[in-house]
């Protein structure tokens, strides 16, 4: 079995403008290659879980988001990183259009993206570390059984939950913190 780290993109990967689907509007957190180098030295499989609610609302295709995401792991990739997978929900339960209004699994607070990947690449979830920048990352970290839970506090504040997690500030104090 393998340990992951499962990182949010907006937020995590890029900073959080709202509905990013264009290149030229995606801009990487500081610190997010130098994180992803070192925590992958340590043997640590990097995967992407990403809400795309924007392509429910009909503001952006899948097509779009694809082509995206195909730029970002390639940036990764020029930084000698490689991110095994990106699982995405493009379904909302509320504001989605036509096929895309659907209270999907996979939606996080939900922990559909986690336990596919769990299956698809043997992940050793409880020697797993989550960060994300929204308590509905945390929620569905803590339904997956994730070992670690780490809150990237940012554009959204951290809520009091019945499970613990960390608040961090940068991916310095996130690194120092994972076991």
């Amino acid at each position: 079995m393998r340990k992951a780290i499962f990182l949010d993109r907006d937020g995590v990967i890029n900073i959080d403008t709202g509905y990013v689907y264009l290149k030229d509007d995606f801009l990487f957190m500081d610190g997010i290659y130098k994180f992803c180098r070192d925590i992958q030295s340590r043997g640590y499989l990097l995967i992407v879980i990403t809400n795309q609610a924007g392509i429910a609302r009909g503001y952006y295709s899948e097509s779009d988001f694809q082509m995206l995401n195909n730029w970002m792991i390639n940036q990764f990739s020029v930084q000698g990183i490689e991110i095994a997978k990106t699982y995405y929900c493009p379904y909302h339960p509320e504001y989605g259009i036509g096929k895309y209004k659907f209270d999907s699994p996979d939606r996080k607070p939900n922990p559909g993206m986690i336990l596919k990947s769990r299956d698809e690449f043997d992940i050793d979830i409880p020697k797993s570390v989550l960060i994300g920048d929204k308590v509905d990352d945390m929620i569905a970290g803590h339904r997956a059984g994730i070992g670690q839970l780490m809150f990237l506090h940012g554009r959204y504040e951290p809520l009091e939950m019945d499970f613990s997690y960390d608040v961090c500030d940068s991916f310095d104090a996130i690194r120092a913190r994972i076991r």
